[in-house]
């Protein structure tokens, strides 16, 4: 089985690593380090850790300061209050200007488990992709969490990252090289193509092991960067396979299905099937009985492909 960590684990990790090697590192949280594991941060560079306390914008607002000033500020919190409650300070203060703020938010989707709908944030990636020079990443495992944190302090401008909170399957080795940009494919096959990202790329890789028993070879792609969009690995995926399924742990409104439904309705129009969250919010509940109540499984994704 599967070593099993939370990429905000490995978050929490990286940012110290990053902050050895980068002066210009600072990280901002609203008072939820113990949560987010910006705690790692501050135990190492006091100085460089401000608690904003449960003030969300006038966290995002001090970091765009400290952008403007040259610094590059991480700033962090649940993904449901760092996009939503925060999202017209994003908008205006961050992506309008395109300052270099990161913002690295944890406890997304639906596995954030027993504090609810509330707390389940479906429709950050929605929200971050409608937002102009903004880059999307969603790390499938905790070693590509850790090579995104290091990626994402290259690139210059806004930048959000989706942790989660549940330990999820270490799908790459230590030491991974994170590309931005670039779509990674994790099984070749010809049948079906699975595209997936976050805690969903290892439930792709069960479903896709599973239908191979069945004669069925499907393709497995990490869209690990859902904005800007590899198109031309999903193109050429779709033509050679003729069959798409995508797999994410968001609202089936704005993610990853969209990305890849609105790139391939202009490239190479083919069916495309959904495994994600309906048009319903979340509710208290254990992770994994969430997952399988919204039929967010192996599972689901086995279906998805031999409906076709």
């Amino acid at each position: 089985m599967a070593e099993k960590i939370a990429t905000r684990e490995a978050y929490g990790n990286a940012l110290k690593a990053l902050g050895e090697k980068n002066e210009k590192i600072v990280v901002l949280d609203a008072d939820l380090s113990g949560s987010t594991k910006t705690a790692v941060f501050a135990k190492a560079f006091p100085e460089r850790f401000f608690d904003c306390g449960i003030a969300e914008a006038n966290m995002t607002s001090m970091a765009a300061g400290m952008a403007a000033c040259g610094k590059i500020p991480f700033i962090s919190t649940f993904a449901v209050f760092g996009t939503g409650r925060n999202y017209d300070v994003i908008r205006s203060s961050i992506c309008y200007p395109k300052l270099n703020v990161k913002l690295a938010m944890t406890h997304a989707g639906l596995t954030v488990g027993e504090d609810g709908a509330t707390h389940q944030s479906l429709e950050d990636i929605a929200l971050m992709n409608a937002l102009p020079n903004m880059t999307v990443i969603v790390p499938a495992d905790a070693m590509q969490a850790e090579g995104a944190v290091f990626a994402a302090a290259e690139i210059e401008g806004p930048v959000y990252l989706r942790f989660s909170r549940a330990k999820t399957p270490v799908i790459y080795p230590e030491g991974h090289r994170f590309i931005p940009g670039k779509a990674d494919i994790i099984k070749d096959g010809k049948d079906a193509a699975i595209f997936a990202c976050g805690v969903m790329v290892s439930k792709a890789m069960e479903a896709a092991a599973a239908l191979s028993n069945e004669g069925i070879e499907a393709a497995v792609i990490n869209i690990s960067t859902i904005k800007p969009l590899d198109r031309q690995t999903v193109i050429t995926y779709a033509r050679k396979c003729g069959r798409v399924v995508t797999a994410e742990e968001h609202s089936v409104f704005g993610g990853l299905n969209s990305v890849i439904s609105q790139c391939l309705s202009e490239e190479y129009p083919v069916k495309v099937k959904a495994v994600a969250v309906k048009d319903v919010f979340g509710q208290s509940g254990k992770a994994d009985e969430l997952m399988e109540y919204y039929a967010l499984t192996a599972g689901e994704i086995v279906k998805a492909v031999k409906s076709f």
